[in-house]
Parts: C-alpha cells; sequence; structure tokens
C-alpha cells in the first residue's frame, strides 16, 4: 500500500485539490466579503461581512458571541480545510491511521454546518426586528457554498478511506 491517501487515489487527488482550493477562496470570500445589509427606519445602513460584523462583537463587548461566531464561522471551517487536506496528504499507510481518520471525520461531521446555521442564525434574529431590514449580498452565498464543497471533499475522502480500511483489512 502506497503511503498516502492521494496517491492510492490517483483519479480523485485532482479532484480533491480543485475542491480545497476552490473551497479556501471561496470560504475567504465569504468571510471577508459583505453578507448583509442591515437597514434600519430610512436613513441608518450598515453593511456586515461575516469578519466585520465578528469584529464589532468583540468592540461592542459581547464576547461570548463574539467567541461562538469566531469559532464555528471562521475557525472551524479553515481548520476543516487544514485537516482535509493534512488527511490527504498525509502519510496513513497503516489500518491504524485509517481507522484514527474515519473516527475523527465521524466525530467532527456532527459540527459540519453548525457554522451556516449560525450565519443563518444571525440572519433570522436580525430580520426579526419591526424597523429593521436585512438585504443579503453575495458573501453569504460564497460562504454557503464553501461549506457544501468542504462537506463534499469529506464525503470523497471518507469513501476513499473506508476502502482503503476495508481492503487492509482483508489482506
Amino acid at each position: 500500500m502506497s503511503s498516502t491517501l492521494a496517491t492510492r487515489h490517483p483519479n480523485k487527488d485532482i479532484l480533491i485539490k480543485f475542491l480545497l482550493v476552490l473551497s479556501t477562496v471561496l470560504l475567504l470570500v465569504g468571510i471577508f466579503a459583505p453578507m448583509m445589509t442591515l437597514s434600519k427606519f430610512i436613513w441608518i445602513e450598515n453593511e456586515f461581512s461575516l469578519f466585520a460584523g465578528t469584529l464589532q462583537l468583540y468592540i461592542d463587548g459581547q464576547y461570548l458571541l463574539f467567541l461562538i461566531l469566531l469559532l464555528f464561522s471562521i475557525v472551524l471551517p479553515v481548520a476543516k480545510i487544514i485537516l482535509l487536506f493534512r488527511f490527504w496528504y498525509a502519510d496513513s499507510s497503516s489500518c491504524q491511521q485509517l481507522q484514527h481518520f474515519m473516527s475523527w471525520i465521524s466525530h467532527y461531521g456532527k459540527w459540519s454546518m453548525l457554522d451556516v446555521f449560525v450565519v443563518a442564525l444571525l440572519l433570522v434574529i436580525v430580520k426579526l426586528g419591526v424597523l429593521a431590514t436585512v438585504q443579503v449580498h453575495y458573501g453569504i452565498y460564497m460562504y454557503a457554498v464553501a461549506g457544501l464543497l468542504i462537506m463534499a471533499c469529506t464525503a470523497i475522502i471518507n469513501t476513499a478511506a473506508k476502502k482503503d480500511l476495508e481492503q487492509s483489512l482483508e489482506s
């Protein structure tokens, strides 16, 4: 057995590289691009990106919300991409390493859409204001697509790892 999942599955390697790079670009655009414009009354209008909104929570002293948004909407998706890249290209030749990866995917996957849920919840809370309207911008779509691509990449890597694990257990 070759040393990495990428070398054992060369037909999926180009797809995985493409998905990881595309999801990274879309995630960065989604974090820093305008996600929404909040309009209060007629004359007050604030445009927010995920990064700017998170930073504003810190400035306003909302430290718990700042930490939740920072961890689940910025740090967790970036960590997912880094770890997926690492697992795809890291030495995983032993059965034990593959089982560790499969366990990690199982536990980590439960948090996979929490970052998108947090942003959606933020939108719903803001829209509930009677005197405020929200206009959604392209940043939220880029962020959501990045989340979906990360999930697709996770599924492909998970499938490849399961196949390798089954083959190594049969041997």
